[in-house]
């Protein structure tokens, strides 16, 4: 990674995304640099209080330093989100209202946006309204409710009554399951509820979801399937046979 500017860029977004304490060697493994060159990079991102020095490492100084059940999700895979997150991010025009739901893999697209692209963003993920606070061309907007402390999220009816009254030109959600019907499932009856709210309120509909979520077994509550989705963006790993039936619902598009 040749850029000194880029490569703090990679290991803020890391912290991020992951907030505990960082090795030094682990960082120096994620950015392709030795680690005399990273205790640089931390000790200079260390001067503009961007990060908390610890012994033979570092933490993200955010306000969610304290490790989360979110950020463990976000964390999980997180190539494999990354990758999905960032060929999102670049479908992404000028002048489009999107939508954002509080997945782990849609925290990824909030990451990866361009901050000079001119968006009205909504969300109803406190962790991605934070990512995106400080970019001056994106108008943001927190969808309200109730909050929800593990996922860090708003969620319930008035998060549903307020979807009712929006539309937009792209809508990214995730799912914790696909299972081999095609069924998109989440844990409870309340995120199903709100997902389903989502998708009515959206041009393009876009799932976000990586290979390890398709499963045979059925585990949750489902909220839809996948020919409700304009397109399922997820990464190489999907059998032969996974892809042949599940690409019959929709367009699947594979990450790189």
């Amino acid at each position: 990674m040749d850029s000194t500017h880029q490569r703090h860029s990679v290991i803020l977004e890391r912290l991020r995304a992951e907030q505990r304490a960082w090795r030094v060697d682990e960082l120096a493994a994620h950015t392709g640099v030795s680690p005399v060159t990273v205790r640089r990079d931390l000790d200079e991102l260390a001067r503009q209080g961007s990060i908390i020095r610890t012994h033979g490492g570092c933490l993200h100084a955010g306000r969610m330093a304290q490790e989360s059940a979110y950020h463990r999700r976000v964390a999980a895979n997180y190539k494999l989100k990354r990758a999905i997150g960032n060929y999102a991010a670049r479908q992404l025009r000028g002048g489009e209202r999107i939508l954002i739901d509080d997945g782990s893999t849609c925290f990824h697209v909030a990451a990866q946006m361009d901050r000079r692209l001119p968006l009205s963003l909504y969300t109803n993920s406190m962790p991605i309204l934070a990512e995106i606070a400080d970019c001056a061309s994106i108008r943001s907007a927190l969808l309200g409710g109730e909050y929800d402390a593990e996922r860090q999220h708003l969620g319930g009816p008035l998060t549903e009554w307020a979807l009712e009254r929006l539309s937009f030109d792209r809508v990214f959600v995730g799912a914790d399951v696909v299972d081999a019907q095609g069924r998109c499932l989440v844990q409870t009856d309340e995120l199903a509820r709100t997902t389903q709210a989502m998708l009515r309120s959206g041009g393009h509909l876009t799932l976000l979801a990586d290979h390890t979520k398709v499963q045979s077994a059925s585990s949750g509550i489902a909220y839809g399937k996948l020919d409700d989705f304009d397109e399922w963006i997820t990464t190489a790993g999907l059998r032969t046979a996974e892809r042949r039936n599940l690409g019959r619902l929709t367009k699947i598009t594979t990450t790189r």
